[in-house]
Parts: structure tokens; sequence; C-alpha cells
């Protein structure tokens, strides 16, 4: 189980998270929902442990101050202060906004290096594995990341993530720029993760409707600030969650 108790987030004088708590339990789907500038990238940044290598780059150069408060705790051990390589190896593991592959390596280069964790016999299996989720991958295998359409460039991040062997998936907005068979396949992929792996996920995104349907609970971000949670089916069932995130 991941928990992050009352998380503050201060880009200098800027409040980009104020007091947002949220947990997942093993196995499930969490969604984080809300427009831009709402926190999302920030909140993954932090469950993820990057936000403190931003935080020290900033020190370094002398840019603006960044100031992080609250509590995280993996299955009941605070990691608050862990590093990010130290939270990987504990298994969180985002897949990031623009996905941000190695675009002048192969697909199968991109996806070894996500494989730097693992024993040789854990990265074949988690190598067999993705080209199972995503069968559209071996057939660019050899192919530069960079001249991969963005739908396969999304796959190939996620499938990068999973050859980490992550304990929590983080996904950042996985679904933006796809088109709706792009975006379906991934939704769909996504729920094969935690089904056939019991993977906890995090998932970030500003349009819910493709998402919703197969989180297990749900948070609404505005300002930076927790504004709704619930189940599925309370965010489905509520009027201004169809209002905002379904244009309905």
């Amino acid at each position: 189980m991941l928990e992050a108790t009352e998380l503050m987030v201060f880009y200098e004088n800027m409040l980009a998270l104020n007091n947002v708590s949220i947990k997942c339990d093993d196995g499930q789907i969490i969604g984080i929902f809300g427009s831009n500038s709402a926190g999302k990238s920030t909140l993954m940044y932090v469950l993820s442990g990057i936000i403190l290598d931003i935080q020290r780059k900033e020190v370094m150069r002398g840019g603006e101050r960044i100031s992080v408060f609250g509590r995280i705790a993996l299955d009941g051990q605070e990691i608050t202060k862990f590093k990010p390589h130290l939270r990987a190896k504990a298994g969180i593991i985002l897949c990031p906004e623009r996905r941000r592959i190695f675009p002048e390596s192969s697909v199968l280069e991109n996806l070894k290096i996500g494989a730097y964790l693992s024993s040789k016999k854990d990265a074949k299996q988690n190598l067999e594995y993705v080209f199972h989720l995503f069968p559209r991958l071996t057939d660019c295998i050899k192919r530069q990341g960079g001249f991969l359409s963005g739908g396969e460039q999304q796959m190939l991040a996620i499938g990068r993530a999973l050859m980490a062997r992550p304990k929590v998936l983080l996904l950042d907005e996985p679904l933006l720029g796809l088109s709706p068979a792009y975006q379906k396949l991934v939704v769909d992929g996504v729920r094969e993760i935690r089904d056939a792996k019991g993977i906890s996920i995090i998932v970030t995104e500003q349009y819910a409707r493709p998402v919703i349907p197969i989180i297990d609970y749900g948070y609404i971000l505005e300002n930076g600030s927790n504004m709704l949670a619930g189940s599925r089916e309370e965010l489905m069932d509520n009027p201004d969650v169809k209002s905002a995130y379904f244009g309905v």
C-alpha cells in the first residue's frame, strides 16, 4: 500500500499542492483527475521522489526555492526522504508525462534500459510480457523510438516502466495526445497490468471519460487541493464530475 498524507509543495511562494492526501491499496487502480495546473504532475513527482532531485538542482543553480512537506509511506515504511533511485528499488516506478523515451535508441534498447534493476531472468520474462501486452511493439523492435507514432511511444514508455518490475506504477497523463483507438489500447493495457500482475497503479488524467471505468477509487484535484474523492461509481454518478470531466 502506498499512502501519502498532507502533502504540500511550494515553488517559491506559489502553492502547487495544498494538503493533499491519497491512498492506493495493493492491486488497486487509483485515478487522479484535474485540469492543467491542478497539481497532477507535481503529485507524481512527489510520490516518485523526483521532486527531491528537482529541488536539489534548483539549489545548485540558485533557482527557485522548492519546499516539500508531508509524509509518504510504502507498506507502512516511511519513505518521505528516500531519493528517487531508492524508491525505484522499493518498487515505485514513474512513467512520465509526454513519454520521454530515448528517441535515438531502438525499441529494444529503450526496454532494456528500463530493466537495469532486474536480473537477466526477470528481464527476459518482463520483455516477453511487454510484447504480449503491446504486440504492436514487436513490429518495430529495431526502429528508433523517435520514429514511432505517439501511441507506439506511449506503449514503449509503459513497457519500459514495466521492465523495472514495479510494485506501484505511476502513469502521468498516459492518454495525452493519443487517438481514441490508441487511448483504448492503453486503457485496456492498464487494466491488464493490474489484473494479470497485481500491480498497483496510480494514473493521472485531465479528461476522465476513458479512464474512470477502470479505476477503483479516484480523486479530483483543483488548484493543488483535494476537492472530491470517491469510488468509480460515486464519481460517475456525481453531476459536477460529469459536467467538468465527461462533458455532459
